[in-house]
């Protein structure tokens, strides 16, 4: 695992190193090092999520982020940490935003720790607005949650049967309720949205965005240098469409501080909002009030996005390399000198030869960047042995336990066969009551497959109607020999 950019509060978890800057990709000579699959960045704080579930953390303690029980204000914590808090549980997601921290275990629980100033933790904190270690936000016990998602100082949460709750900070409508407050400390729902089954979700410093199964994508909040890329700068209190993005297929979004940037099925990246660094890699400083293709990246296919807090990543991994844009001065952009640019540049980490043509390490073994993160004026990249078995993560593809729940024809297959032989599968026939008292799972049961009609236009919808009409027959045939039971 590398790093670079800067480690002024220990952020890079490198050690008590006397640099503050880190200008090209420095491995990270840590034990736990090769068991990292996920990181997450804040502004001035890092968590490093591993292969085991367990959550380590680095950088500011200001506020209590880093989720230990030891004294605050100091300097830095410049190694990584186990949080004890999370011991007993398996963590399969963490997220920060500015000072306060969540993560999310594998039976759909969140736990939230930090700074609770603006009720961005979700605990309803009455006496203290610090939370020194992790703490499971009892107001969601009753759902199970599969994604959570940060701002500065706002969170949300996707549940598998597609509510979508958001608290904290909603002085710009960042949490898409109607109304703008300095804080709500309750997980609310985005009304808004309910029937719409949402596939993903993701937050900027004061912005947020989900994303559709058909392809829409929804933006509100803060809105005054175009980060919502809705051809205006007016901040929205409710989710409103990005129609200008309705046929590009958008699959994952990554947001800085006030930009977005928008990774497309076909590999193409567009952004919008803030550009004074350059962080939109057009070549200029200006901002985009429209998502705009970064055209100096199109004729490779990009599989991973990532922003921080004023800079961009992007990897093209058939030719092994990961590209930044944005601002510099702090070595985040890993080109060896801290200096802004406006186009894309290659990182130069030991995965890239010194000429930029090969992906060479210094024993010739192959190296692979599997997954690349940003946040804050820091990044961090996960790099193996290539393997053609383990092949780099693709942001656009989804993992099924992060998405709602929905019908299939082996759950329909199944559900016949329950009918026909009378058995009981408990698990199963919760999981379909879940998606027939939901709208938006049973809308996302019924769409095509297949690309060419997945991401729906108005004239095309994508109806899977086999699939509706099996379903339906199902559930007659089942009504019916209820029905005739009762009668008997």
């Amino acid at each position: 695992m590398f790093a670079w950019g800067s480690t002024i509060h220990g952020e890079l978890g490198l050690g008590g190193i006397e640099d503050e800057h880190i200008l090209a990709p420095r491995n990270l000579d840590w034990h736990q090092a090769a068991e990292v699959t996920q990181a997450a960045c804040g502004t001035n704080h890092t968590l490093l999520l591993t292969k085991e579930g367990k959550v380590y953390s680095c950088g500011s303690n200001d506020y209590g982020q880093l989720g230990h029980s030891q004294p605050r204000k100091r300097p830095r914590m410049s190694h990584f940490k186990l949080l004890s808090g999370l011991d007993a549980h398996t963590i399969c997601y963490v997220a920060c935003g500015t000072s306060h921290s969540l993560a999310l275990n594998q039976w759909g629980q969140v736990f939230a720790w930090g700074s609770d100033a603006h009720g961005q933790l979700g605990l309803q904190l009455t006496t203290e607005s610090i939370q020194q270690v992790p703490k499971i936000l009892k107001t969601l016990a009753a759902y199970h949650v599969v994604q959570i998602a940060s701002g500065e100082n706002h969170s949300i949460a996707l549940t598998n049967n597609g509510y979508l709750f958001a608290w904290g900070a909603n002085n710009f409508g960042q949490l898409g309720i109607g109304t703008t407050t300095p804080r709500e400390p309750s997980p609310t729902v985005i009304s808004s949205l309910q029937g719409i089954p949402i596939a993903f979700i993701a937050c900027g410093g004061n912005h947020t965005f989900a994303l559709s199964k058909s392809g829409a994508v929804f933006g509100w909040g803060k809105n005054t240098l175009g980060q919502l890329g809705l051809n205006d700068t007016n901040s929205r209190l409710y989710p409103c469409q990005l129609r200008t993005l309705r046929n590009i297929k958008v699959r994952f979004i990554s947001c800085g501080y006030e930009f977005s940037s928008f990774l497309t099925m076909d590999g193409g990246v567009l952004t919008c909002g803030a550009g004074m660094y350059g962080q939109l890699g057009h070549g200029n400083v200006s901002n985009e009030i429209l998502p705009r293709q970064v055209v100096e990246l199109m004729g490779s296919i990009i599989t991973q996005i990532a922003c921080g807090r004023q800079h961009t990543l992007a990897l093209i991994p058939s030719r092994g390399r990961v590209y930044s844009f944005g601002l510099g001065g702090a070595g985040q952009l890993g080109g060896r000198k801290p200096v802004n640019s406006s186009t894309p540049q290659v990182v130069l980490g030991p995965w890239v030869s010194p000429s930029g043509t090969s992906v060479i390490s210094d024993n010739n073994s192959n190296f692979m960047v599997k997954r690349i993160f940003a946040g804050g004026d820091h990044c961090f990249a996960i790099v193996t042995n290539h393997s053609p078995q383990d092949p780099p993560f693709d942001a656009r593809l989804y993992p099924p336990v992060t998405q709602i729940i929905t019908l299939d024809l082996e759950t329909i297959t199944t559900c016949s066969g329950i009918v026909a032989n009378g058995t009981v599968d408990l698990e199963l026939l919760g999981n379909v009551e879940i998606i027939f008292k939901s709208l938006s799972c049973l809308n996302g049961s019924f769409l095509l497959a297949n690309d060419e009609h997945y991401y729906c236009t108005s004239k095309h919808h994508g109806i899977d109607v086999d699939l509706a009409e099996k379903t339906f027959n199902i559930i007659a045939k089942f009504e019916n020999e209820t029905l005739k039971n009762l009668v008997e």
